[in-house]
Parts: C-alpha cells; sequence; structure tokens
C-alpha cells in the first residue's frame, strides 16, 4: 500500500435502504390523538402472560382450584389482548413505509406472530380441563410464554426507544 493510498479517506458506505423514499416516515398511522395504538395494547397481553404464570405456580403451590380457573381465564384474555395488539402492530408495519423498510420491525413481527400462537395454544390447552392441564405441561408453557414476552417486548422496546418507530413527532 502507497503512502498516498493511505493517507486517504475512504468513501463512505451507503445503505441502500437509507436511500429509500418514505426511510424517515415513521410516525404512527394507527392511533388516537397522536398516540400508537400498538403500544397501549401490548401492555394487556405481557401482563397477563405473566399473570398466567403466577396463577400455575399458586395452583401449583396451593392446590386451590380458583388459581386453576383464574389461569384459564388470564390465558384466554392474554390471547384475544394479543390478537388485537398484533392487529394494530401489523397495520403499523404495513402502513409506515419507515417502519416496513427496516428488518428490525420484521423480527419484532416474526417474534410476536409465534409468541400469539403459544398464547392461543396455552388457551386451548387448558379448554379441556384446566385444573390438569397446568402440571406439567401448562405450567411450562405458561414459562416459555413469560420468556417469549420478554424477548418480544425487548424488541418492541428497542424499536421504539432507538429507532424512533412508531412514535408521534407531536405538535412542537
Amino acid at each position: 500500500m502507497t503512502d498516498k493510498a493511505a493517507r486517504e479517506k475512504p468513501e463512505p458506505l451507503l445503505d441502500p435502504i437509507e436511500q429509500s423514499p418514505g426511510y424517515d416516515d415513521t410516525e404512527t398511522n394507527v392511533g388516537i390523538w397522536g398516540h400508537p395504538i400498538h403500544a397501549m395494547t401490548v401492555a394487556f397481553p405481557v401482563a397477563l402472560t405473566f399473570c398466567t404464570l403466577g396463577a400455575d405456580a399458586l395452583y401449583w403451590w396451593s392446590g386451590e382450584l380458583f388459581w386453576a380457573r383464574a389461569a384459564v381465564w388470564a390465558a384466554g384474555t392474554a390471547f384475544l389482548f394479543g390478537l388485537a395488539a398484533g392487529a394494530t402492530g401489523t397495520a403499523e408495519l404495513l402502513l409506515v413505509p419507515g417502519i416496513r423498510a427496516r428488518a428490525p420491525a420484521w423480527t419484532h413481527f416474526v417474534i410476536a406472530v409465534m409468541l400469539l400462537s403459544l398464547l392461543g395454544a396455552n388457551w386451548g390447552y387448558r379448554l379441556q380441563g384446566y385444573e390438569s392441564a397446568i402440571l406439567p405441561y401448562g405450567i411450562l408453557l405458561s414459562g416459555f410464554n413469560v420468556l417469549v414476552v420478554m424477548v418480544t417486548g425487548w424488541h418492541g422496546g428497542k424499536l421504539v426507544f432507538d429507532y424512533r418507530l412508531g412514535t408521534s413527532k407531536g405538535s412542537g
């Protein structure tokens, strides 16, 4: 390598995705008065997934039938609210060009769809006999769901806080 070549700065690499039209358009299109509906709806399935695991653990510990019933209700409600959160998240992904252009948004989408199928499986497994479904497979599935919801939530948080996806720029 010559001295002249060593002193010259290399040309910066250009990301072809960043050059696409609409890349900077990341503001929410599915919201109420600038508040993204997806961000408002994901809290429910996340919390109810943890509640399902908690109710399973309390049933295992106490043997009280109440906790088995609470677990089936929490699992079902987590799945149903997950459908709502998934619908709003899918709408954001498909309607906003700056979100659609980013690979991490698609990764979050795939993990979230997998979580939704696991939540449905957890609820469906319990519908045949919620008391007998808890040990051992119900509680294991609930624990796995908690792990997947944490990964999905971490990914979604990175999209919002690092990339500012799905947020509103506000009026100021």
